[in-house]
């Protein structure tokens, strides 16, 4: 029984110390982060997601939260206008339609140089209007739905629902490509059981799915 006692006590020793281990190797991290904000003079969460970079492409009506370190009336939240454009104070309009938010916080800081020292600028969307495609007929949520990244048909058709009189069979897509229509059929049917997986295609702004 004392040796079982000695093995116990000896585990338990043992895993203290490793949980002592990891938690003196998360601190030379956070001393790494606090050294970058010194060094820049920036908090330490925002230095480490200065770099950070999306491919998500701003679109009309989407709306965009522009901040600047230190610049309290050049930080606001903007809508972009239908000509692609937003407003900021000192620099009038900016293109913003077209260009990643990375893109647009390297124009806004490289205008802003004419009147700030150093600018810090960070570009967030915060609703994403323009990325959206539209589910109508015999479903249960008609309407508008947000354009999610890598979205299906068949993703869309399941935050629908359907009606009971649904043609689950006759199903189409209406995408609109160099200023012509065209009408993409989907069967729900064969879809879900892994028939046809051509149909079950990637979703584009401004698509519109039917449902008869």
């Amino acid at each position: 029984m004392k040796n079982v006692s000695k093995l116990a006590l000896l585990l338990w020793v043992l895993w203290v110390a490793a949980a002592m281990l990891a938690q003196s190797s998360d601190q030379p991290k956070a001393a790494d982060a606090k050294a970058r904000a010194a060094s820049t003079g920036k908090p330490a969460d925002t230095v480490q997601d200065a770099g950070a970079s999306s491919d998500y492409v701003i679109g009309a009506d989407d709306v965009l939260h522009i901040s600047v370190w230190k610049e309290p009336d050049l930080s606001e939240q903007l809508p972009v206008r239908p000509d692609g454009k937003i407003s900021m104070p000192l620099l009038n309009d900016i293109p913003a339609a077209g260009l990643t938010p990375l893109a647009l916080k390297d124009s806004i800081t490289e205008k802003l140089k004419k009147y700030i020292a150093d600018p810090r600028v960070t570009v967030v969307v915060t609703g994403m209007n323009s990325q959206r495609i539209f589910v109508t007929g015999e479903v249960l949520r008609s309407g508008p739905m947000t354009l999610l990244p890598q979205m299906t048909v068949l993703q869309a058709l399941a935050q629908g629902g359907f009606t009971q009189f649904a043609n689950l069979k006759a199903i189409y897509l209406l995408r609109t490509q160099n200023g012509k229509q065209q009408k993409l059929p989907f069967n729900y049917k064969e879809v879900v059981k892994g028939n046809h997986p051509e149909q079950n295609i990637l979703l584009k702004p401004g698509d519109t799915v039917v449902v008869p």
